[in-house]
């Protein structure tokens, strides 16, 4: 139902994360708190992105199987 992406793509897209947290990290120190954690949620959820699944939901089933 889902498709993963290729590991190249999920490479782009990490390498993509580390830039612009890098990048704006000067920025960011300057800006409240508010403004950084949303920033910073966003490229959190876009690391962690492999496949077309909604990221909370692949969260929820990986936790479900670390209980069993």
């Amino acid at each position: 139902m889902y498709t993963p992406y290729p590991q190249w793509y999920i490479y782009l897209r990490r390498t993509f994360v580390v830039l612009v947290g890098v990048s704006t990290f000067p920025v960011m120190v300057f800006t409240p708190n508010s403004t950084r954690s949303r920033l910073y949620s966003y490229l959190h959820r876009y690391w962690l992105k492999t496949s077309t699944k909604p990221v909370w939901l692949e969260e929820s089933e990986r936790g479900a199987q670390q209980l069993y």
